[in-house]
């Protein structure tokens, strides 16, 4: 970067970002048509004459970057495989609030080692888990009320 050289993130990824914006935003037609050709893309008829530039780099970025396939490639290659879980998380996660492992009925208990084994059979048990996230603010946690 002293030398006057860009990083190799921006000169093989963001300039090529950069580049079909600016293409699309100024309408240069032979430049889109060139960058469409060469990523092997179809953009549709419809898409090329929207007055909105917007529709048209979304039809490209959405076929050139789809978002889908790379969260969900994410998700394969980073979240452990639920055979990894320990005996400690799957107790925490069936019991609800307050309440230890060993007070759940023996039924519900004998399902953890179901719930470790993630067996597809068909005399396995089918194990629900339904979770519930939303936010809070960070003043009305408890560790951050005022005493």
């Amino acid at each position: 970067q002293s030398k006057g050289k860009k990083p190799l993130f921006v000169q093989l990824v963001l300039d090529n970002i950069w580049s079909l914006y600016e293409a699309v935003m100024k309408r240069d037609k032979e430049k889109i048509e060139k960058i469409v050709t060469s990523l092997g893309l179809k953009i549709g008829a419809r898409e090329s004459r929207h007055t909105d530039p917007k529709v048209h780099l979304n039809a490209i970025c959405s076929q050139w970057l789809p978002v889908s396939d790379a969260v969900l490639s994410m998700v394969c290659n980073k979240i452990p495989s639920p055979l990894e879980i320990t005996s400690e998380r799957v107790e925490k996660l069936m019991c609800v609030g307050a309440r230890t492992f060993d007070s759940l009925p023996p039924e519900t208990q004998e399902l953890k080692s179901a719930f470790m084994k993630c067996s597809s059979e068909g005399t396995a048990p089918v194990i629900v888990f339904v979770s519930k996230m939303f936010p809070v603010d960070s003043k009305a946690l408890p560790q951050n009320k005022p005493r």
